[in-house]
């Protein structure tokens, strides 16, 4: 049975199945990725707070008033007032590296969406009882496809969302699998190069379509 007072998974990245993750975006080139990733097929966009986190916020800022259809994201948050100013700058879910409880709750009791990262199944469990929206399998290319399919037998409600080292090889498994959607850095992104960031989205959209269908068939 679902949680009425647990902040639901953003919708955009529900529907294509797919976020993007993006380091070091200045608010000149972010807003021009985050387009790219739109056109690609991709509804969710992850900005990572790296140092300076400042350029980070006004990375977020600049995409939130550019891109009203694509679900943007504050991901390495680490702290409260990490996610407070990312919040302020237009972030509307949080993506952490580790499980926090006390950083989850807060969020969640102010119903924002949180993807708190996890390892193993007493960290995934904790986040959900934190009131994770869903949990950041990370690094999925260690734990690999086999870990979502054996942990949704025990967690069959917890959504999972596989990160850290996919690529469109590997994403189609981790669906197969059971996760309700991967997120995907470097091999998206690459170089900002907004041509191939669309080429590439459009590629993991479709595997990512591929994957549900098979599943589902």
């Amino acid at each position: 049975m679902s949680d009425p007072s647990r902040p639901a998974v953003p919708a955009g990245l529900v529907s294509c199945g797919v976020v993007a993750i993006a380091r070091r975006l200045t608010a000149d080139t972010a807003p021009q990725v985050g387009d790219a990733l739109v056109e690609g097929g991709v509804l969710a966009f992850e900005i990572t707070l790296n140092e300076p986190v400042t350029g980070a916020l006004r990375a977020i800022e600049s995409v939130a008033a550019r891109a009203p259809g694509l679900a943007i994201g504050a991901g390495t948050v680490v702290s409260i007032d990490a996610a407070q100013r990312a919040i302020d700058a237009g972030a509307t879910f949080l993506v952490m590296p580790h499980t926090d409880p006390e950083l989850v709750g807060w969020a969640s009791e102010r119903g924002i969406p949180t993807l708190p990262g996890a390892f193993t199944p007493t960290e995934v469990l904790a986040a959900w009882r934190a009131g994770a929206a869903a949990v950041k399998l990370f690094p999925a290319s260690v734990a690999g496809p086999a870990f979502v399919r054996e942990c949704l037998g025990p967690f069959p409600e917890i959504p999972l969302v596989p990160s850290g080292g996919v690529t469109v090889q590997s994403a189609g498994d981790f669906i197969r699998a059971g996760a309700v959607a991967v997120g995907v850095g470097s091999w998206l992104i690459g170089d900002g190069d907004p041509a191939g960031v669309t080429a590439r989205a459009r590629q993991i959209v479709g595997a990512v379509a591929d994957a549900r269908a098979t599943r589902s068939s």
